[in-house]
């Protein structure tokens, strides 16, 4: 069965466009205009990926974003004709998985979606076979933070807190590695994979926001503390 991608733009003529280019690479798409409609639908159908646009009427991309990252975990690539790296980390920041630079070619459209699905996919498979394979080992304590490594679950003294998907997995590595110091070069290659697209940034922008969760105050972090000159690690 064919993947299916949720288009929100409210350019039809663009739209149509991106439509064409996923549709001659075998995915099913469905465009929407705006966020109200685009958060209406995700409840009701399920997609593989979204690719949103940031300048919509009424709620713009990044405010949609929020929505989608509090109940789904699925790829969200940001679409914009804004290449400021303000916007950029935003974005990131937000939870978003990529962020795309108007004008593209339709071969680096269809290239990161698939680069995007295959890696959730990836992810998946390797924890639903973690899960399958883990039996009294499943949940790791420190200190106050508790992670449930089967159902990918976090809590802070005892209340669940939500994180994205990238934002769980850079986590658990630090966990697993503890006191062990990453660069943000090494965290970059082990979590998003050196085929990646993005750049070193996403780490720090993925780090402020674990710690504005799971810290009791971020800028004093308890877990995860910055090595200054050489990078990040996880305090046992």
């Amino acid at each position: 069965m064919s993947k299916h991608i949720l288009i929100v733009e409210d350019d039809l003529a663009i739209a149509e466009l991106q439509k064409d280019y996923l549709q001659l690479n075998d995915f099913q798409v469905t465009i929407v205009g705006d966020g109200q409609t685009c958060l209406q639908l995700i409840e009701k159908e399920a997609f593989e990926l979204i690719l949103l646009d940031i300048m919509l009427p009424g709620m713009d991309g990044f405010e949609i974003l929020e929505h989608i990252r509090s109940t789904k975990d699925i790829p969200v690539l940001l679409i914009s004709a804004r290449s400021e790296d303000i916007y950029k980390v935003k974005g990131l920041g937000l939870g978003a998985d990529d962020y795309i630079t108007k004008p593209f070619s339709a071969a680096e459209l269809v290239a990161r979606v698939k680069a995007h699905i295959t890696k959730y996919e990836r992810l998946a498979d390797r924890f639903s076979q973690q899960a399958k394979e883990s039996s009294n080992r499943n949940i790791i304590q420190v200190r106050g933070l508790t992670i449930d490594t089967d159902a990918r679950l976090v809590y802070v003294n005892g209340n669940e807190v939500n994180l994205a998907n990238k934002e769980y997995d850079l986590l658990l590595f630090l966990v697993q590695h503890g006191n062990r110091v990453f660069s943000k070069e090494e965290l970059f290659d082990r979590i998003w994979g050196i085929d990646a697209f993005g750049d070193i940034t996403t780490v720090t922008v993925h780090i402020a926001r674990i710690r504005e969760k799971i810290e009791t105050t971020p800028g004093k972090p308890e877990y995860i503390s910055t090595v200054w000159g050489a990078g990040y690690r996880f305090v046992v």
